[in-house]
């Protein structure tokens, strides 16, 4: 059994704030956040940096609550009640939730002398909290979880498991996760850079981006018998989740393998084939201001894209909210939905020098209109233990209209592409 996949609700919580309204105008705004240092007083590390949620209370419970307002907000925009959801169609709803960390607060909250709490229930915390009696899973596939957790999500709905999955990632402040990296070396002691010549790090980040993956069956039957009642901007159609590609270097334990052959193949596989990769209008790209990660990646890129590499923006959504660990591939997809529905590629946050190893196309000074046969965004996602997901999601729609109208009027014009893009592609 194969169901057509399409998103139609979205939400966001980030250092920005809640909602996916202040993440665009962020995205939109374009401007440099420096990083935060947590009022945690054991956090005895050299650069206690990180990008955090306008929340004061980092006593527990962080993840959960920011996994939470983003499902909330994402029923809502796909004109869902919950209380309606947890009625008949509960047990045909599911919930799946990546995270690095869990919910460490409660582990953290002194020395480790008082007692332990299972980190990973943000799935069955959600479930419990909505009344949803499908499955509930918890994706630990460190910094790809959310891609994991989108991928699982399709799965259950191609397979007829479930109707409607609420699918994204959280992760919170975690002393733990960042005294590790203050010892692998791997902050950056100014804030989070992709792709930047200077770069010496990340900088991790709190988030949480969660997204209602529904059979478009489903989506049809519920809209047809009621009116919509949702947040989505009117005129804001289903965007659909059409390609998931998962794989694992099988290597080193935190490096990505420099000839980057498996996360080519997990791009290739979310694109469909070969030809796939034509309708691709942006790429939100892993990239996380580490110097061998953004380098791969970028190679990575030319194999997949091949001379279209020129010619597709590349947004670099970690550059504004940090890294937000198994939440960063949710809340790409979520990013992707805004310039999908938005029709355009924002400006990235501009770089002082880009990396020359590093050679893709980066728009910093105007943000660049989405063409009508390109509503495709590429978002990818990496993790330790070499775990890889790549996803595509897509305005079918409009993708279709303009090829018709293509075909109607024959040969494509050039729609003035610019002739250079200040990068050594």
């Amino acid at each position: 059994m194969t169901e057509e996949v399409v998103v139609t609700g979205i939400g966001a919580v980030t250092c920005h704030g809640g909602g996916t309204d202040a993440l665009w105008q962020a995205m939109t705004a374009a401007g440099i956040r420096l990083p935060d240092r947590p009022a945690d007083r054991l956090a005895e590390m050299d650069l206690p940096l990180m990008n955090l949620v306008p929340d004061p209370d980092l006593s527990a419970e962080r993840a959960a609550r920011f996994a939470a307002a983003a499902a909330r907000e994402a029923l809502a925009d796909a004109g869902l009640d919950p209380d309606t959801l947890s009625g008949d169609g509960s047990a045909r709803a599911a919930v799946v939730v990546g995270s690095c960390m869990g919910e460490p607060g409660t582990n953290e909250r002194g020395r480790g002398d008082g007692g332990w709490t299972p980190p990973f229930r943000l799935a069955g915390g959600l479930a419990e909290e909505l009344g949803l009696y499908g499955a509930a899973h918890d994706v630990t596939t460190a910094c790809s979880a959310g891609g994991y957790a989108l991928g699982m999500a399709v799965d259950m709905v191609r397979s007829g498991e479930a109707d409607l999955v609420l699918a994204g990632g959280s992760d919170a402040y975690s002393r733990v996760a960042l005294g590790c990296f203050n010892r692998l070396g791997a902050v950056d002691p100014e804030r989070c850079r992709p792709f930047e010549q200077e770069r010496a790090g990340t900088v991790f980040a709190e988030g949480a981006g969660m997204l209602v993956v529904e059979s478009a069956t489903s989506h049809r039957a519920r809209t047809s018998t009621r009116p919509r009642t949702g947040t989505r901007p009117a005129g804001a159609r289903p965007l659909r989740l059409s390609g998931v590609g998962w794989s694992c270097d099988a290597g080193h334990p935190t490096a990505p393998h420099a000839d980057g052959e498996q996360i080519v193949r997990a791009m290739r596989e979310a694109l469909g084939g070969p030809g796939g990769e034509a309708g691709i209008g942006c790429v939100i790209p892993h990239a996380t201001g580490t110097r061998i990660g953004d380098e791969v990646e970028s190679r990575a890129l030319h194999h997949v894209l091949g001379r279209r590499v020129r010619d597709v923006p590349v947004y670099s959504l970690k550059a504004l909210l940090g890294h937000t660990g198994g939440a960063s591939a949710a809340l790409g997809a979520v990013a992707a939905a805004l310039v999908l529905r938005h029709g355009r590629v924002p400006r990235n946050i501009p770089l002082d020098h880009q990396d020359p190893q590093c050679p893709v196309w980066l728009p910093q000074r105007e943000p660049v209109a989405l063409e009508p046969g390109r509503r495709r965004v590429l978002v990818n996602a990496y993790g330790f233990g070499g775990s890889n997901s790549s996803l595509v999601l897509e305005d079918a729609e409009a993708a279709e209209n303009a090829e018709d109208a293509a075909a109607a009027d024959g040969p494509a014009a050039d729609r003035g592409r610019p002739a250079t893009r200040g990068v050594a592609a």
